[in-house]
């Protein structure tokens, strides 16, 4: 799937996003390896830390269906109802979860404003010496 693809269904998840806080709606598509895209949307709460990111309601959305292997993962995010006018980067949680299922050095983040405008990056260069579950392998 290519990026433009990725982006469109991002932009289709933040749709759905509910954030009556902070009206920054978040759309993201994930790809896993074998072809199948899961969405997600930001989901917020009035008890911020129970809010949760576009990137993250898409992983969780793949794992529980028992996916756990990704490629690359496509991200939209501006204010509620205005056309996007900026990069939405992942936040550090995001990437220490996009960490946890991916080789950083070959999952791509592609962070959009629309189809045809978008940055493309590898992991490890949005979580350099990213903290990894290799550390427990003792």
């Amino acid at each position: 799937m290519d990026n433009q693809q990725l982006i469109t269904l991002a932009l289709k998840a933040r749709e759905n996003a509910y954030a009556p806080y902070s009206h920054f709606t978040v759309g993201a598509a994930v790809l896993t390896k074998d072809g199948l895209v899961y969405t997600g949307c930001n989901i917020e709460n009035a008890s911020y830390g129970a809010t949760n990111c576009a990137e993250r309601t898409a992983i969780f959305k793949a794992v529980s269906e028992g996916k756990k292997e990704f490629v690359k993962i496509a991200i939209v995010g501006g204010k509620e109802g205005e056309e996007i006018m900026d990069f939405a980067y992942p936040c550090g949680v995001c990437r220490q979860v996009i960490a946890e299922f991916c080789n950083p050095v070959e999952m791509l983040v592609v962070v959009a404003k629309s189809e045809t405008e978008y940055i493309e990056k590898t992991l490890d260069e949005l979580l350099p010496l990213s903290f990894g579950g290799s550390v427990w392998n003792i």
